[in-house]
């Protein structure tokens, strides 16, 4: 089959269109024809070698963590799905490869494509709408009458999550360029923080959640609009020795990651804030759930841009501007 392939890990490296065997399917697995895929950073994270450590994938790989298409065949331990149906999801770390003609992925991390969406609004989602469940319900357990900031509101991450804080009843603030401020208050934000004029650090306060996808300063700065008690979730890192126990990382990386985020936890500690860092895992139960937001038109999908799968680089050069307002997809259909 056709797929983009990565050779060998480096920061400047292209991916190389070629041919790779055909995915061999499991008991638990579902065989899918893709039809779209979405770029996340994450994949020039790994493309660059940034987490090897925790994520030791043998090249040649085939990136792409964001999937829609049709299934092909489904393992005989898999119910709930079978061939025609249209799916999408965020296949696990160890079976990704969106970024080819077919793909094989657990039927955990699936859930059927809502009717409302095309392949190329399916294929935005799983990543970015799963990591701001993860991150609002799982970790924050948000409640109406919160107060939440969310960083980069208009990225991939930023665009759901706003939308959803909405939805549980928050009041949301959000960091962008004074040009996508409307955007955002039409997506549901309440305050948007020009973050070239201004410091979100001196206008707000008393919040309960910040959802940080960006740098160490913009992490520390955080802390300052915090009630005490508040949760600081950060999904740029550093990652805390609590990630790497759940990741069943060796002693080695454990102390790491102990000391990589000794330093903000403890002034998150002394400031009477909780600081956790979250690398968002597949599900499909949670896509499910968020499906019926979609279907109801809690949620939308963001897309700045497509690109034929053929042009797969220049979409990751794209993506690595920052410029990229929502999601970027390629389609193969």
């Amino acid at each position: 089959m056709k797929a983009f392939i990565l050779d060998r890990y480096s920061k400047s490296q292209t991916l190389r269109l070629g041919e790779m065997p055909e995915p061999s399917p499991g008991l638990d697995d579902v065989l899918i024809e893709v039809e779209a895929a979405g770029l996340n950073l994450l994949d020039s994270k790994i493309r660059s070698g940034a987490f090897k450590p925790m994520l030791p994938y043998k090249t040649p790989l085939v990136l792409g963590h964001d999937v829609a298409g049709t299934v092909i065949s489904v393992g005989s331990n898999v119910r709930g799905f079978k061939p025609g149906d249209a799916v999408y999801g965020r296949p696990r770390d160890g079976q990704i490869g969106a970024f080819a003609e077919r793909i094989s992925v657990k039927a955990k991390d699936l859930t059927l494509k809502p009717e409302s969406l095309s392949m190329v609004e399916a294929a935005s989602l799983p990543l970015v709408a799963l990591t701001a469940w993860q991150v609002l319900v799982e970790i924050a357990r948000i409640r109406a009458g919160q107060k939440v900031l969310i960083h980069a509101g208009s990225g991939g991450v930023g665009t759901i999550a706003i939308q959803l804080a909405k939805y549980f009843g928050a009041t949301v603030a959000t960091t962008a360029s004074a040009a996508n401020a409307e955007f955002l208050r039409k997506l549901g934000a309440d305050v948007v923080i020009d973050y070239r004029t201004q410091d979100f650090s001196s206008l707000l306060s008393g919040y309960d959640v910040v959802l940080n996808s960006l740098d160490a300063k913009t992490l520390e700065k955080s802390l300052k609009v915090l009630r005490s008690g508040g949760k600081l979730i950060s999904i740029s890192g550093p990652p805390d020795p609590a990630f790497a126990k759940t990741k069943g990382l060796s002693l080695p990386l454990r102390l790491l990651m102990r000391l990589i985020s000794t330093g903000i936890r403890a002034k998150a500690r002394r400031a009477g804030i909780e600081y956790a860092f979250l690398f968002m895992h597949a599900d499909g139960t949670q896509l499910e759930e968020i499906s019926r937001l979609i279907a109801n038109g809690t949620i939308n999908p963001v897309i700045d841009r497509t690109f034929p799968f053929e042009k797969l680089n220049e979409a990751f050069s794209y993506i690595e501007t920052g410029r990229a307002k929502g999601k970027v997809v390629v389609t193969l259909k």
